[in-house]
């Protein structure tokens, strides 16, 4: 048996904003109160047998054309209705084709009714569909008309190649702008919304709406039809391959993601203790040294402080190395919780923490310690099964133009030392 291939997840629900629902209710009464206007100015109704066998062709292959779309894997649904609705323009003018086109991106979205999609979000996106391409169709057309575009088209002659660039770019960029503003109110992610693939497809539709009007409009029935069938398939192939790239894409990006989130567990493994979760030795080895050459530069103070759990070696001898562990927890929990968050602190080795205090002097950097120190020895470690408690000690000294951080930290070694022989359970500077 073959595995099964790893299928992306499929893209998130997305559901209407009120913004949304308001943008599409009012662009679909603008549009159609639009439309309703210049039919009733145009001429164009009642339609001829013939006008009305063209747009009943039209309303059928523009449903087909939105139904051979593919699923953008962020920004929604793409279709190939770009062709009808130009190739409409072409053949019977922008008000017949706005009211087509209008119409079938009204149509076409329930059907998903009886996919389980909710009934708000199958409505909205038919008002916003409708009012969207209604007002681009008819817009686009006006101005194609305007500047000389003949209709019906029978030959790129004359302005008809001009004017067939303004309209192809013209429902681009309206297109866009209406779908920009239903994205801004839904507060969605734009990343990839200007995707040189898809522009290449829609720009390629309208290359080919042309091809179709000019068809249409010159020859007969047979090679119509002929066009029809092999541009279809070219649809087909290219839906095929637009799904295949959008998987592929989602596939590396999903790589790509768990690959990064993989590579933060290894900086992660190589700069924090597994135990405690604080940085470790190699970590902040470095960033003292980095840390000295700004306070060289800049004669700013830095103070660092040895910390060490006393006794600890009785603590493992006397209850387990589990419980030292916990203990090393407890402390290293203390630390973080009491220190600021500008504070650089390590597990230095075994049962020793390293306390790096930026821009503090050794003043305040004691008064930290000996809070540390009494919060430590304040705990409840008879939770631990430790009646006796626990205590640590400290060793500090302050940045004096060291030559290097080994000599920095020698010096609070020594310091640390010094409280480890003068009793333990003190802070010694």
């Amino acid at each position: 048996m073959e595995p099964r291939p790893e299928v992306p997840p499929p893209a998130p629900v997305r559901h209407w904003t009120r913004a949304q629902v308001v943008y599409a209710v009012a662009l679909f009464i603008f549009a159609w109160t639009l439309v309703g206007i210049a039919v009733a100015r145009g001429g164009v109704w009642p339609p001829s047998s013939s006008q009305l066998a063209s747009a009943a062709f039209f309303f059928a292959y523009g449903l087909f054309t939105i139904s051979i779309g593919y699923q953008h894997p962020n920004l929604g649904y793409y279709s190939f209705d770009r062709v009808s609705q130009v190739a409409s323009i072409l053949v019977l003018g922008p008000v017949p084709a706005a009211l087509i086109n209008g119409l079938c991106s009204f149509v076409y979205p329930w059907h998903r009714l009886w996919k389980g999609v909710p009934l708000h979000r199958v409505a909205g996106a038919a008002l916003n569909n409708s009012g969207l391409m209604a007002t681009i169709v008819l817009a686009a057309g006006w101005a194609y008309s305007a500047i000389g575009g003949p209709v019906p088209l029978t030959s790129l002659t004359g302005l008809a190649i001009p004017a067939l660039l303004v309209l192809v770019l013209g429902m681009q960029v309206l297109n866009d702008a209406g779908m920009l503003a239903l994205y801004a109110l839904g507060r969605r992610d734009l990343t990839g919304f200007f995707h040189g693939f898809s522009y290449a497809l829609e720009l390629g539709a309208g290359a080919t709406a042309v091809l179709v009007a000019l068809i249409y409009n010159t020859m007969g029935l047979e090679v119509f039809l002929l066009t029809l069938v092999v541009l279809s398939l070219g649809m087909l192939a290219l839906r095929q391959f637009a799904d295949m790239r959008y998987k592929l894409e989602a596939l590396v990006a999903e790589r790509t993601q768990k690959l990064e989130e993989k590579t933060r567990e290894l900086e992660v493994q190589a700069t924090r203790d597994n135990l405690t979760g604080l940085f470790n030795r190699r970590y902040v080895d470095e960033y003292l040294t980095r840390e000295l050459d700004i306070c060289r530069r800049e004669r700013r103070a830095l103070t660092v402080a040895f910390a060490d759990i006393d006794l600890f070696k009785r603590v493992n001898d006397l209850h387990s190395h589990s419980t030292g562990d916990a203990v090393i927890r407890r402390v290293a929990d203390i630390l973080r919780e009491r220190c600021r968050t500008t504070d650089v602190l390590a597990r230095y080795g075994g049962e020793e923490f390293l306390l790096c205090f930026p821009k503090t002097d050794l003043r305040e950097a004691r008064l930290v310690c000996e809070d540390l120190r009494a919060t430590v020895e304040r705990s409840n470690w008879a939770q631990l099964g430790l009646a006796a408690g626990v205590t640590i000690s400290f060793g500090i000294a302050d940045f004096r133009n060291d030559a290097s951080a080994e000599r920095l930290l020698y010096r609070a070694d020594v310091h640390l030392y010094e409280a480890k022989h003068g009793g333990r359970n003190l802070v010694v500077a």
